[in-house]
């Protein structure tokens, strides 16, 4: 397509990103196509304060390196889920403290915000304290691919795509994570948990 801004029905993440290096201004359909599950992803992690920067950087971020995007690919997700990630780890910290501190103490506004709001399916607060604390005792890496996969619903492509990692080390990765939540959370008691933590473990 040459000529002018891209349509937002017609055209796929690839070729705004294309145009937006003669029309910065189309780069926007970007923001409206993905920040919602971006914001809501970094809330997951980190709560909702947080999650406002996060997503204000991540597409600021992907503006500024657009030219480096490959679009061969026709969906920019994977990107900028890979330049959300990058940033979270950076406050890798906070993360692991809002973490380890629902699992000792059952509450924490952090933690809420993925596990009693967004994820209200993790019904069992003995379950939410050791899915808390096993999540928090995995390495940043683990913690990024089993985070994309349990709630972005990334496949092992796409998370490889978005860390720029190989596929059999998302494998290898998410397979010693699921392990670790799996103890954490004990095979002999199901009941404890439900979608989400059975999705986290088993999917």
């Amino acid at each position: 397509m040459t000529g002018g801004p891209p349509d937002e029905h017609e055209d796929d993440d690839a070729t705004v990103i294309r145009q937006s290096q003669e029309h910065p201004e189309t780069f926007a359909l970007l923001y409206d196509r993905h920040a919602a599950d971006i914001h809501r992803y970094a809330a997951r992690r980190l709560g909702d304060g947080a999650a406002d920067d996060i997503t204000a950087d991540t597409f600021l971020t992907a503006f500024r390196i657009r030219a480096r995007f490959d679009t061969t690919r026709e969906s920019a997700r994977p990107w900028l889920y890979g330049i959300a990630a990058n940033l979270i780890g950076k406050q890798r910290r906070k993360e692991v403290r809002g973490l380890r501190a629902l699992a000792r103490t059952g509450r924490d506004p952090v933690a809420e915000s993925w596990v009693e709001r967004a994820d209200s399916r993790v019904t069992a607060e003995s379950a939410q304290a050791a899915l808390a604390g096993a999540v928090a005792g995995l390495s940043g890496g683990d913690r990024h691919v089993l985070l994309l996969v349990a709630w972005a619903d990334f496949t092992y492509q796409e998370v490889a795509d978005a860390l720029s990692i190989p596929v059999g080390t998302v494998r290898s990765r998410l397979n010693r994570a699921r392990r670790k939540v799996r103890t954490a959370l004990g095979d002999s008691d199901p009941t404890r948990v439900t979608d989400v933590a059975e999705a986290t473990i088993h999917g």
